[in-house]
């Protein structure tokens, strides 16, 4: 899933690590229920927010939006220290057509920064650090979509899901999909990159790609524009 939308501001581009600290915090937060929601101050979204938000038919897509936007708005407001509805979004510029539509950034230009949201079903995965990063987690899909979609990838990763059991293919197929989809939004292509062209189950000359542990019934990754390993700190309850 993505980020916020585009507002106002681009960003600085990539930001890899050299002399900065390769440690990233990652938060992995279940989806709370309608009721439990509550609880959390929506107020804090911005109109463009709450329009997607209320945009969903499903009541279950609100909360998991709306859960997922508000604790962005309060992770990134503890790192720059602002107030949650303060935080601003903007976009990079798209590497693919060069247009508005890239990787989301802070409009906060004293910052460095980045960060990366991704939510499905009943998990929401929120990656920050001071360098560029990618988060993705992913359902366990059913036996159609692996054989729909798996003919799509990398012919390395297509043999890798390919390799195990059947009864196991559709946990293979979302740990490879989410390593897919988070270094696609680290470098800021998304899927409008050719899934075949990178395998991302070999090294990625500049990246650094880690399986998260998550629960049963997702799969997750993180990718860091890093040569170096990250020190992932992982987190879950909101600051």
């Amino acid at each position: 899933m993505t980020g916020p939308a585009p507002t106002r501001a681009k960003g600085p581009g990539p930001v890899a690590a050299g002399d900065r600290d390769v440690g990233i915090r990652v938060w992995s937060m279940r989806v709370p229920s309608a009721r439990e929601l509550d609880a959390f101050d929506l107020s804090v979204l911005d109109a463009e927010e709450h329009g997607r938000m209320t945009a969903f038919r499903r009541p279950d897509d609100r909360v998991r939006y709306g859960f997922a936007h508000v604790a962005l708005r309060r992770i990134l407001a503890a790192r720059i220290d602002v107030e949650p509805y303060e935080v601003r979004f903007g976009r990079d510029p798209c590497p693919v057509c060069a247009g508005p539509h890239g990787r989301p950034v802070l409009d906060a230009p004293s910052t460095r920064t980045r960060f990366s949201l991704s939510h499905c079903g009943q998990r929401v995965l929120i990656a920050v650090a001071e360098l560029t990063v990618g988060v993705d987690v992913e359902g366990i899909p059913g036996d159609t979509t692996v054989t729909d979609v798996v003919r799509a990838l990398h012919p390395a990763e297509r043999a890798a899901v390919e390799s195990v059991p059947l009864a196991e293919r559709g946990a293979a197929f979302a740990r490879v999909w989410a390593r897919k989809e988070a270094y696609l939004k680290g470098i800021g292509t998304g899927l409008g990159r050719d899934l075949a062209q990178d395998d991302t189950g070999a090294p990625i000359p500049g990246w650094r790609l880690v399986d998260l542990p998550v629960d049963d019934e997702h799969a997750a990754a993180l990718a860091v524009h890093s040569p170096r390993p990250p020190a992932i700190d992982m987190h879950h309850a909101l600051p």
